[in-house]
Parts: structure tokens; sequence; C-alpha cells
């Protein structure tokens, strides 16, 4: 996914009250830019940290800027959540995903299981039906990708939405979506969120099957490009 218009460079002053970010541009300008994350942002939201920022064209946003990537881990780190779907989407539409290439089709925010809507659900008529999960990752330790970075009932409970697909027959995967480079494997943070690690494990048992999937992160696109190895 390519950034047009460019992105805007800037120094992360402070993010507060979860969705706000006051940045200042490089010519001494201070803004407020819109976080579209709603995790802690654990080590990607430390004052002074580099920052890009994406600018709205729509004249009726309240706050046209967009914090778009922290630099953290010695490259810059994708921390627009709703970006996650489409890079997977795009990936997932052009091969660039092999275990979830070949079907027929794709469709997005699907109602299934318990008042819930599925990030993807791929079809094909020779095929079972595909759930995919998406969640986007921004933690990382000593080379290791971690997922959640705050506890999260929401993400346990779209673990317990895909275990239940499997057992009603249909194919169902977990897709982490690591918008940073510095990370050659995922595991859950278990110091975080115990209890999603320990769902995490057994959904994999269920049959849940697991995809962690690295991006190249620049001011210019975030594209993924690479598996990472799953460590649980």
């Amino acid at each position: 996914m390519r950034f047009s218009p460019p992105l805007l460079t800037g120094r992360l002053l402070r993010r507060y009250k979860r969705f706000f970010a006051e940045v200042e541009l490089e010519d001494g300008q201070v803004v407020t830019a819109h976080t579209p994350n709603t995790g802690s942002m654990k080590g990607c939201s430390d004052p002074g940290s580099p920052v890009r920022l994406s600018i709205s064209q729509n004249p009726a946003r309240k706050l046209p800027f967009t914090l778009e990537m922290v630099g953290a881990g010695g490259g810059w780190v994708g921390v627009n959540t709703s970006l996650a779907n489409t890079l997977a989407q795009e990936a997932i539409e052009t091969g660039g995903i092999p275990p979830l290439a070949g079907y027929g089709s794709l469709r997005r925010e699907v109602p299934y299981g318990h008042r819930s809507r599925v990030d993807f659900l791929l079809e094909s008529p020779d095929r079972k039906p595909c759930f995919v999960e998406v969640k986007n990752v921004t933690l990382a330790r000593d080379g290791t990708a971690l997922f959640p970075d705050a506890p999260t009932e929401r993400g346990q409970k779209h673990l317990q939405e895909l275990a239940a697909q499997v057992l009603a027959g249909d194919r169902a995967v977990m897709l982490f979506v690591v918008q940073r480079e510095d990370a050659d494997r995922f595991s859950p943070a278990d110091d975080i969120d115990p209890r999603y690690g320990e769902l995490l494990r057994k959904v994999q048992d269920d049959g849940v099957e697991l995809l962690a999937w690295g991006a190249r992160v620049s001011p210019e696109e975030i594209i993924l490009h690479r598996p990472l190895k799953i460590q649980l």
C-alpha cells in the first residue's frame, strides 16, 4: 500500500486519551492527529519519537491529520490499526500469503458467531469456507513480535469464535499483521494478557491455523512480504 499524498514528518510530543497525538511538524507547527489504535502502543509512543502523518483531503474531518507510523526499534512501525485489513487483503488477493491463496472470492465484515463480524470470508465452490481474523501487531522485544499490547477481551472472543467455526466444519485462520521489520518470530504477550496466550494455544490445538506475516515499512509504502515463525 503506497501513501499518496506523501506522509508528513514530525516529532511526537504526547499521545493522550488513546485516540489523540500531539505532534510537532518540521516547520514547528504543533498539530493534533487522530491515532487509530485501541492498544497501548507500548514501545511506540515515547515522546520525542519521529513520526509520519497522513493528511485527509476531506474538509469535513475535524482532525485532518492521522498518525501512521512511529520510529522505534531502529525502523518504522505502522501504528494505524485500520490499515492491517487493507494490507492483508492486498497480500491475499495477489497471492502474497500462500496459505490463503486460491480462493475465488473474498468478502469483508461478514456476520458470524455471536454478534461478531469476521474480517475476511474466503470462499470457493470446491473448498471449505475460510474465516480469517486479522490483528495488527506493533509491539516487539528482542526480535519477537508480541500480541496483544494491552488486555483484550474482544481478541479473546474472536479466538473462541474461530474455534467454533472449526468445530462446525469450516476452516479458520488467525492472521497477525506485524507492521515492523525488526522481528522474525511471533509469540503471544503472556505477561500482558495471559488469558489470550492460553486461548491462542488452545484454539490452535482445536484446529485454528495461526499465521504471522511481517511487513516492509517505509514512509513511502507498507507491504506484507514474509512469514514469521510462530513460537507458542
